[in-house]
């Protein structure tokens, strides 16, 4: 049996909305797109959405209309994917790295608090794994000290905060359709917002910097999505809640099957739902193998299994000098994940759940 990590649910539904927009000959950002954004934002239940190129797109994008710029510092996660810091540099800002909840894996709001300085511009809140992170206690510290709240979405479509989704809870909030998201367009993204005057900056801001057609305003970017990935896009939103219903009876069975002492499983915080773009599990030392062995015993029995992320923002060369992230280092050192996409079959979970069990 081979389960792979990660695995595109795509059918002839996608095949033929993209063979509509070829026929049409609008294969730029044109109709589709802007439908596109239509639906995400109503699925997101937020007034705004911009479809842009891809996630790292979208937050630099964002970024900018919220105005970052040189001499600012953004407070960041310590444990996310690189594009959450690296689009603060690309403003010519500072990312200032807060360390995690050991429980979550998400930003921990007393080391934002604790972060703060006067050169403090905004906050990005990561929805890591598919589970929302505090965004709560992130957006009263944001109102109380002036700042703007991001969220960085790309791997929580659909998931849920004291009952709202994400998408709705900060003043700007980020989407990646990469190929391998809950919500998959190959390459791809979106930023939703309340703000009518975010909405506008930000469609010039991906749009060359015009205000109308050959009238450039200020510095822009040529992010915008095509035609082509909006079709697809669209068939993906129409699936995307029972994609994530999937998710969560997978890893309901894993919670419930995985029984091998030393995982540590993971945990859904209350008040919060969880879609599980991935579920990452904690190899202690009492597992009887080391991660990098146990990786390889998953993977010479078919199982696809990935370390998200190995190395802490602040530990990145790029960075190097950064304060410690004491959680985030110990999560580097530890997560592994395993397949959890809605094309695991119930005999392919049983299977991984076994082959786990029978690490002795």
């Amino acid at each position: 049996m081979h389960i792979p990590i990660a695995q595109p649910s795509l059918g002839n539904e996608e095949s033929d909305a993209v063979l509509t927009v070829l026929a049409s000959g609008m294969i730029a950002q044109g109709p589709v797109t802007a439908a596109f954004e239509e639906e995400f934002a109503a699925y997101c239940g937020i007034p705004h959405a911009v479809a842009v190129s891809n996630g790292t797109t979208a937050l630099h994008a964002a970024l900018l209309a919220a105005g970052v710029g040189p001499g600012d510092e953004v407070i960041v996660p310590a444990f996310t994917f690189f594009a959450t810091a690296s689009s603060v540099s690309m403003c010519g800002a500072r990312p200032v790295f807060a360390d995690v909840d050991a429980a979550t894996a998400t930003i921990d709001p007393a080391d934002v608090l604790a972060k703060v300085t006067p050169k403090t511009k905004a906050v990005i809140g990561v929805h890591l794994y598919g589970q929302p992170c505090d965004a709560g206690a992130i957006r009263e510290i944001c109102d109380d000290k002036g700042l703007v709240f991001i969220e960085d979405a790309a791997q929580a479509h659909g998931a849920t905060y004291q009952g709202k989704k994400t998408g709705s809870l900060g003043d700007l909030a980020c989407f990646s359709f990469y190929a391998t998201k809950n919500l998959a367009t190959g390459e791809g993204g979106m930023v939703t917002t309340a703000s009518r005057e975010y909405d506008a900056r930000l469609r010039r801001i991906i749009n060359h910097g015009q205000s109308e057609k050959y009238l450039h305003t200020e510095l822009g970017y040529n992010y915008r999505m095509t035609d082509i990935n909006a079709a697809i896009g669209r068939v993906q939103l129409a699936k995307l809640d029972g994609f994530n219903r999937r998710r969560q009876e997978n890893a309901a069975y894993y919670g419930t099957h995985i029984t091998a002492p030393g995982l540590v499983l993971p945990s859904v915080a209350p008040g919060r739902s969880h879609i599980w773009h991935q579920y990452s599990l904690r190899v202690t030392e009492r597992f009887p193998l080391p991660r990098d062995e146990f990786m390889e015993y998953l993977r010479e029995r078919g199982i696809g299994c990935a370390v998200h992320y190995p190395v802490a923002l602040s530990r990145q060369p790029y960075y190097a000098g950064a304060a410690v992230c004491p959680v985030a280092e110990s999560l580097a050192a530890s997560v592994l994940s395993i397949p959890v996409h809605p094309n695991v079959t119930d005999s392919g979970r049983a299977y991984v759940c076994e082959t786990i069990n029978g690490v002795i």
